[in-house]
């Protein structure tokens, strides 16, 4: 026994005391950053409205996250609860980004393509970020680390896309649908990769893993809903309380979500993996009443989960790393365009994923397509975690996201009221 337990054994409640106020004090710490962060969750779309959206709303979660968090203002902090908070709400987030996954959609043509124009856009990801290390003249640098500045470069925020899209008025247009196969590429590919490329396994070890992950989803979530079927009066049940305070629909997702998210942690995979899986298999499972199921999920993931995602993230922004290099933050957003956006505008303009468009249009969906941010944030938290990337760097990385979903989607949005009506 280590003298501190000898210590609070032999004064019973003294010690006792101790922890008591020990715990009560961390308490009342994540109490009060949890309610900095729910202001931050209000304050962000009213500022958003002022500003007519041109700066979504999050990048407002983010810049708030960056004030109250340690780089400003240091009130508050990601303590154990937030960050237990924190990681259910990037499952929802990713949860509700498979939910937009068309599978049908990705496995035509159009998906084809898009998965084709991906695998550029990792390959020149990977040459220039080996080129600006050389140029920096950094020796050493892991194979994992140019992986993951591949990856950090060519993902699509579908989920934050779509708010935006609807805002724009292009869903349902060809650029609408182009931008949708790409952003389910641009993040089913990056997770993927993240997966199998950033792992301590091998690849193909890697890749056995993920497949047995991959079998083992649909087998704990198929053979329930098969049981399910076999007793209709079971599934009225679930539908009919899905209607009152016991929400049982919802609660069979979350139920989905948390153990998918388990499981990819049991497996040692990234908990996004299993979120976004989660989201593809919910979708699949409740055709007929999945606009229900959708508008409950972003209730209650947009509410206050998923704001509380991206604010904890402004909050582990290290300011002075992004004052300490400007240049190298803009040209990162350059980077994320040329590297994601240009093959796509390539594509569009010459082949097209759903049809063929012109340069004006081909260049808003290189636009749309380069907006990125989730993945970002997920691939630099694991790639700091395993000491793949530094903090210094993930910060200028997340910012870079943050950027390009500020200005691409305005100068696409620009870009078609010069041009006229979308197609």
């Amino acid at each position: 026994m280590s003298l501190p337990t000898t210590i609070l054994t032999m004064s019973g409640g003294v010690g006792h005391g101790l922890v008591a106020a020990s715990t009560t004090e961390g308490t009342e710490g994540a109490i009060v950053s949890l309610f900095l962060i729910a202001a931050s969750a209000a304050l962000a779309p009213l500022l958003s409205s002022l500003t007519h959206k041109r700066v979504p709303d999050v990048v407002w979660l983010l810049i708030f996250g960056v004030f109250i968090g340690p780089s400003v203002l240091g009130l508050a902090s990601v303590t154990e609860p937030i960050s237990l908070f924190r990681e259910v709400g990037m499952g929802m987030l990713f949860l509700i980004a498979g939910t937009e996954i068309d599978v049908q959609e990705v496995h035509g043509q159009a998906g084809r393509r898009s998965l084709l124009t991906w695998l550029v856009c990792f390959g020149i990801g990977l040459a220039v970020s080996w080129a600006a290390v050389a140029a920096s003249g950094t020796t050493g640098v892991s194979a994992a680390t140019y992986i993951a500045l591949a990856i950090a470069l060519t993902s699509t925020a579908l989920g934050t896309l779509l708010p935006i899209l609807m805002e724009a008025g292009v869903m349902g247009t060809t650029i609408g649908k182009a931008v949708l196969v790409h952003g389910a590429v641009g993040e089913l590919a990056p997770i993927i990769a993240m997966s199998l490329l950033l792992s301590a396994r091998s690849p193909w070890a890697s890749a056995i893993i993920l497949l047995v992950f991959a079998v083992a989803s649909v087998v704990a979530v198929a053979i329930p809903t098969r049981f399910i079927l076999k007793h209709p009066a079971l599934g009225r049940t679930i539908l009919h309380g899905a209607q009152t305070s016991q929400k049982t629909l919802m609660r069979v997702v979350m139920l989905i979500l948390t153990g998918l998210m388990a499981l990819s942690a049991v497996m040692e995979l990234d908990m996004v993996l299993g979120a976004f899986a989660a989201g593809i298999i919910v979708r699949a499972l409740a055709p007929g009443n999945f606009t229900m199921v959708e508008g409950e999920l972003r209730t209650l993931g947009f509410s206050f989960l998923i704001p509380l995602f991206f604010v904890t993230s402004g909050m582990n922004i290290s300011l002075s790393a992004v004052a300490g290099y400007p240049f190298l933050l803009v040209a990162f957003v350059g980077a994320i365009l040329v590297v994601r956006g240009v093959p796509i505008v390539l594509l569009e303009r010459f082949h097209g994923s759903i049809e063929r468009v012109g340069w004006r249009d081909a260049t808003r969906i290189g636009l749309y397509g380069a907006t990125g941010l989730p993945i970002i944030v997920a691939v630099t938290e694991l790639g700091v975690s395993t000491g793949v990337l530094p903090s210094w760097l993930a910060s200028l990385l997340v910012v870079a996201g943050a950027m390009s979903v500020l200005l691409f989607p305005l100068l696409a949005f620009l870009l078609g009221r010069a041009g006229g009506k979308a197609r």
